[in-house]
């Protein structure tokens, strides 16, 4: 018999769980056999007495002399001299070099010469696939019990590691997992006919291993747990073969016993019921295993708080359900999985799923799913939606499987949840969703109406009616700018139907026939789009854009596939196309699908199949679109078509080119004249002549845009027309918006040529003299009333001083010197000017200058865009270079209150003009605070409100810039401390002109200058602060009032700290040094400490001799937010006020660098002048002022460039460190005491509701 020996260690909910889970599921024997209900059930025994048929034990010595094959004796492994064969179950099961056939029959070998001895092998084997280091010996195993062996294997174990050999990475570990899956399946197979109804060889395995599954050891519970499922999952295996047996045995005794008197043989009756009790005894002692098994492991271990336990439970009773449905595919196991659906972890969900897709796809079990199946198809059906995308997939392919078995089963509200994932952004979600629209619509299911409509074609064929019923269901999606999405969804499931363009094509141009339903504009205008998408799928052989990771190497087959619909659809469409247009012309939506398509052909199919007939069609069709349309994505789409018909790799290029000749030839002349007759009639032109003007223009810009258009000169005709604009005022916008973009395009054509060839002098210089007329009337235009003309003449400029910068000269072109344009001060104010104004703007402000026209939120966001695009393309041109860093002042101050909309536009500024030099980036940092402040200034006077949400924003916005500096402090040594210097010569630049006793007029900016004392390493603490007493008078030093109290906070800041600054010296340099260490011994502690930081300071020395650093920073003249000083006139402070201070460190960039270093040699002649003073002022300081200052050290931020923090990331972070500080081992006393506070997972009373919001009650 089999008892149990063990104590529950790990859940106080295991004894009222587990007889609740017990009485639940009911035994196999109870439910096939009524009456052994009456028959005494196996229990589950420990040690007893051997049975009578026992073999007597033998003495220590005498097992120590049975060939074991594996060099045990006296259960302790014995390991060869060589030490290379394995001599342990465990190794040898490791390393797989025997057949695991080979390794279980020389166990059963052993078992049978010596049971107690290969039982103890077995035994160690469970321990060491544990990781424990621990061996079970002969005497703990006849005279202890299981749990006080395990125990004492408890305290054998390893405690340096969490790892063991389940969960090791490497391929040796994950075949060892194979190995160990397939060993007990091969023992239980090799025995199934004898050795397991010895009721001892079992009885003890699975006494271990419900002892070991529930061990407070993570290895041994996943260990066992293992085993265990894998030993009942062979279990099942033995009993469904029983099954079989009984059942041919029953009907051979029936045949037997039906057979007339005479020849029946009544000796074959009896061994044939004799056969069938030893096969229901068989079948008795397996049931009661399993059960043992299934209540003392399974109810227990499913709802484990180790989640790649509860999935091996999952994944096993999954296995049993298939294998064995007659026995366990009912409700009292399903339940489980149920229940499952509901784990807070993605790998567990997974699990359940798959075991139910191996359920549903046998039909014949779905009679038996049917409760479940209305138990928990809500659940299914909302698990598509899983924050997992696998668990997501395999949702769907489930909801699939059970609409194949049952289309009853999902209402249409089912399959909509379904239906909208055609259009996800992960492609596997959306192929899973894309199969079952696919089996949902586009399935056929009468036989006899496929096989009538096959013989048809076109429109009439099969496919006919599923096309039309595509468009209907993408036209009610309402996400018609999916159409690629939708396609892609589908195009692994109905590749077949989406490739039929012949049937597409005969929809769009031939006559409905009779009792046909016509189709709508909506519907042809959608068939268009889908069919345009399918050709590009099949032309590209890739997904759009937006799903995947991008374009992957094709096999051959699908390189193959891919050439072969190339050809199919360019035969097809070199034909319909011209058709196509033809029909279509009119609509400007169609068409600009349409000419999509020819880039897509195999273009050599027109000169192989002499169709060029068919390619005069397409461009006469082209040209007559081009003159009918001037919507500029038509018109773009017709410059691409000639672009690609035009490429010189194939023979039709000199036809096309001719046709695109004269169609170039006759818009050029139209447009000069209709611009000669515009500047003549000049304000008398009337709207005829302003269309004329504007028609022709959009067509040779969009053209232009492609295709080199120089020799027509129309830079020419279109700087007329801006000059004209200019000057008289009156130009319509849009002519004013396409002709700075035409001309752009002719000064880019025009640097092109320059650069590919070798140009003349001339040739540099008529181009220069372009370029800076462009220039200055884009310029000019910048003032212009119209905002769209401003926003073009902005953009062009920003991109034509990003080309014609000095990088035009990199890579060998220093011919090109002449071309290179260097914005002077004027202009770079104005293009700041101009984003002040136009970008940093309220969504209120903008709404009034659209003329108070409502806006949707489509024009919300594209205006947003918009600005964006704005704010980007100035911010390219400071960090380039371009324009001077310290502009980015302005930009930087609406870090904070602009941060949802161009937070991450000015935080990548910020980091790269911190590259580009630290120091200059950091006086920009120090400007934008000061400008900020002084525009406070004068709004509220000098008597600010420092607890104002003014006053702690411009602090809030100094603490993320000082995050922006990161840990490593010497590398931003110098650019902090030359913040500070700023900082503080900034507080005290105007005295008050109350006079000396009032603080200085900007003295509470010190309170924002606190934000980044932090980031001082302890030496320029120091310094830092002797720069400040030179500005202090020593009745500043004992003044304690409130107005004083920012000098008061910022020198506490500067005063303490210290210690922890010490440990923060960490960079590369620092750690180098610091590794050289003496070898003769360790120096004591307090020596070295001063040892280092005179190496760190030697250091800071040396590189004040060698770096060199920009003069001072100019705040921007002329701009819109230029500093604004609140201070009257007459109390203007004199310059020279400070002399061989400000002005040499301006001029005198070796000062500026070493302006540390004579800070420190001044502080030791000022120690004695400012000792007292200081001692003094923190005698006197009160409670309320030094935790005031104290507070500004507290902020060391945790992670470098940090800009912006939330409370979702908090939660990540928590999450990550939570997962990291699980100890699994060893076990203690803390750790049994942390045990009790599991959560029962699948506890009645508290069900687990998952992170995405579904919850579920019990079953």
């Amino acid at each position: 018999m089999i008892t149990s020996e063990l104590p529950v260690l790990q859940d106080s909910s295991n004894e009222s769980g587990a007889t609740d889970a017990v009485g639940l599921s009911m035994s196999m024997s109870e439910m096939e056999d009524p009456e052994v209900k009456g028959k005494k059930k196996r229990g589950r025994p420990g040690k007893q007495a051997p049975t009578t048929n026992k073999k007597p034990r033998k003495s220590p010595t005498d097992k120590a002399t049975v060939a074991r094959g594996r060099g045990k004796a006296n259960g302790v492994a014995q390991h060869n001299g060589d030490g290379g064969d394995p001599v342990t179950l465990f190794e040898v099961v490791k390393l797989g070099k025997s057949a695991m056939q080979s390794v279980v029959d020389e166990w059963i070998e052993s078992y049978k010469q010596d049971r107690d001895l290969a039982l103890l092998d077995l035994i160690n084997f469970f321990i060491q696939c544990s990781g424990c280091k621990g061996t079970v010996r002969i005497e703990m195993f006849r005279n202890m019990q299981n749990a006080e062996i395990i125990r004492k294997m408890t305290e054998e174990f390893d405690e340096d590691s969490g790892d063991y050999p389940l969960t090791m990475p490497g391929p040796l570990w994950k075949k060892f997992r194979y190995n160990f899956c397939e060993f007990i399946s091969v023992l239980i197979r090799q025995c199934q006919y004898s050795i397991i109804y010895d009721e001892y060889m079992m009885d003890t395995v699975i006494s271990l291993l419900t002892g070991l599954s529930d061990s407070q050891v993570r290895a041994f519970r996943h260990t066992s747990t293992l085993a265990a499922m894998k030993l009942m999952t062979a279990l099942v295996n033995v009993a469904l073969n029983l099954s079989i047996h009984q059942d041919n045995t029953q009907r051979q005794y029936e045949a037997e016993r039906n057979k007339i008197a005479g020849k029946r043989a009544n000796e074959k009756l009896e061994l044939l019921l004799q056969k069938r009790k030893e096969l229901q005894e068989n079948q008795d002692e397996i049931e009661n295993m399993m059960n043992s098994i299934f209540k003392g492991i399974f109810v227990h271990r499913y709802r484990d708080a180790i989640a790649e336990i509860r999935a091996i439970c999952i994944e096993e009773i999954g296995v049993w359900m298939k294998m064995y449905s007659d026995a366990f595919l009912n409700d009292s196991y399903l339940k489980y999985v149920g229940w499952t659906l509901h784990d807070r972890q993605g790998e567990v969900r997974l699990k359940c799923l798959k075991a139910l897709q191996n359920l549903y796809t046998n039909r014949e079990l779905f009679p038996k799913l049917e409760l479940f199946t209305n138990r928990f198809k809500d659940r299914i059906v909302s698990m598509t939606l899983d924050k997992e995308y696998d668990v997501a997939v395999e949702a769907i392919r489930l909801v699939t499987l059970i609409l194949q078995g049952s289309e009853d089963a999902l209402s249409n509200e089912d399959c909509e949840n379904v239906y909208h994932l055609v259009y996800s952004a992960h492609r596997p979600v959306a192929v899973a969703a894309g199969e079952f629209l696919h089996r949902k619509l586009f399935s056929r299911h009468d036989p006899q109406a496929e096989e009538a409509l096959a013989k048809r074609r076109g429109r009439s064929s099969p496919n006919g009616n599923l096309i039309r019923m595509l468009v209907l269901f993408f036209l009610e999606s309402e996400l018609h700018e999916h159409a690629a999405y939708l396609v892609d969804s589908l195009w692994e499931s109905s590749q077949e139907l989406l490739k039929d363009w012949e049937c597409m094509a005969e929809l769009l141009l031939e006559e409905p026939v009779q009792g046909e339903e016509v189709l709508s504009d909506r519907q042809e205008s959608a068939l268009i789009e889908l069919m345009v998408c399918t050709i590009r799928q099949a032309a590209e052989a890739h997904p759009p854009v937006g799903r995947g990771t991008g374009k992957r190497v094709l096999t051959a087959k699908e390189r193959k596939t891919q050439i072969d619909d190339k050809n199919k659809l360019t035969e097809h469409f070199i034909m319909a196309l011209p058709m196509l247009l033809s029909k279509y012309q009119a609509d400007s939506e169609k068409v600009a699908n349409l000419l999509q398509i020819p880039q897509f052909f195999d273009l050599d199919v027109y000169s192989a199949g002499r169709m060029e007939k068919h390619l005069d069609a397409l461009l006469k069709q082209i040209r007559l679109v081009v003159e009918k349309h001037i919507e500029m994505d038509v018109l773009e789409a017709c410059s691409k078509t000639y672009s690609i018909l035009c490429s010189e790799e194939y023979t039709i290029m000199n036809r096309v080119d001719i046709a695109r000749s004269q169609l170039i030839d006759e818009m050029t002349d139209r447009f000069t004249h209709s611009v000669e007759e515009l500047l003549q009639e000049a304000e008398e032109a009337d709207d005829d002549d302003i269309y004329n003007v504007l028609s022709t223009l959009k067509r040779l810009t969009a053209f232009h845009n492609a295709h080199d258009l120089t020799r027509w000169d129309l830079f020419g005709n279109c700087y007329r027309l801006l000059k004209a604009g200019i000057e008289q005022g009156s130009m319509p916008e849009q002519i004013a918006v396409q002709a700075l973009q035409c001309s752009h395009y002719s000064v880019l054509w025009q640097l092109v040529k320059i650069t590919e060839g070798a140009p003349s002098k001339d040739d540099l210089v008529a181009l220069r003299r372009v370029v800076k007329s462009f220039l200055a009337v884009c310029q000019q235009c910048l003032s212009n009333v119209n905002t769209p003309v401003k926003e073009q003449a902005f953009m062009l400029l920003c991109d034509l001083l990003m080309i014609f910068s000095h990088q035009l000269v990199s890579g060998g072109r220093e011919g090109l010197q002449p071309l290179v344009f260097n914005p002077d001060s004027t202009l770079q104010n104005e293009l700041l000017n101009f984003v002040l104004d136009h970008v940093f703007i309220d969504q209120d402000d903008e709404s009034q200058s659209m003329e108070g026209d409502e806006e949707d939120e489509a024009n919300k966001i594209e205006a947003l865009h918009k600005r964006r695009n704005l704010l980007a393309a100035f911010c390219k041109l400071i960090i380039y270079d371009i324009v001077d860093m310290p502009a980015a002042a302005d930009i930087f101050k609406h870090y904070m209150k602009y941060y949802n909309d161009y937070g991450d536009i000015i935080k990548e500024t910020l980091s790269k003009t911190r590259q580009t030099d630290k120091i200059l980036c950091a006086k920009t940092l120090i400007l934008s605070l000061q400008q900020l402040f002084n525009e406070l200034l004068q709004d509220q006077g000098p008597n600010l409100d420092r607890t104002s949400s003014h006053v702690s924003g411009i602090k809030e916005l100094a603490r993320r810039f000082a995050l922006t500096f990161g840990l490593d402090q010497i590398k931003t040594r110098e650019a902090v401390a030359t913040l500070h210097k700023d900082g503080i010569e900034f507080a005290f630049k105007y005295q008050n002109p109350r006079g000396p006793e009032c603080p200085p007029i900007n003295l509470a900016f010190l309170e924002v200058l606190s934000e980044f004392s932090s980031k001082l390493i302890r030496q320029d603490k120091k310094t830092v602060h002797s720069y400040l007493e030179k500005f202090m008078s020593e009745s500043m030093s004992e003044r304690r009032e409130d107005v004083w109290l920012p000098l008061i906070s910022y020198r506490n800041s500067l005063l303490t700290g210290g210690d922890e600054d010490h440990m923060s010296v960490t960079s590369g340099s620092s750690s180098k040094a610091g590794s050289v260490r003496s070898k003769k011994g360790r120096p004591p502690i307090h020596k070295k400490r001063i040892e280092e930081e005179s190496s760190v300071e030697g250091s800071w020395m040396l590189r004040n001799d060698t770096l060199q650093t920009p003069g001072a920073l100019q705040t921007p003249q002329l701009t819109s937010t230029v500093l604004r000083e609140n201070r009257p006139a007459e109390h203007m402070p004199d310059p020279d006020s400070e002399p061989g201070s400000e002005n040499d460190f301006v001029h005198n960039p070796q000062m500026q660098m070493s302006w540390l270093g004579q800070q420190k040699m001044e502080e030791v002649n000022r120690k004695d002048r400012t000792g007292m003073n200081y001692i003094k002022a923190r005698s006197n300081q009160g409670v309320r002022q030094t935790v005031r200052g104290l507070m500004e050290d507290d902020a060391e931020p945790i992670f470098e460039d940090v800009m912006m923090s939330s409370r979702g990331q908090l939660e990540d972070m928590n999450e990550e460190f939570e997962d990291t500080m699980v100890i699994d081992l060893p076990p203690s006393r803390n750790r049994r005491e942390r045990a009790e506070l599991r959560p029962d997972f699948f506890d009645s009373a508290a069900m687990i509701e998952d992170e995405s919001g579904f919850s579920m009650p019990m079953f």
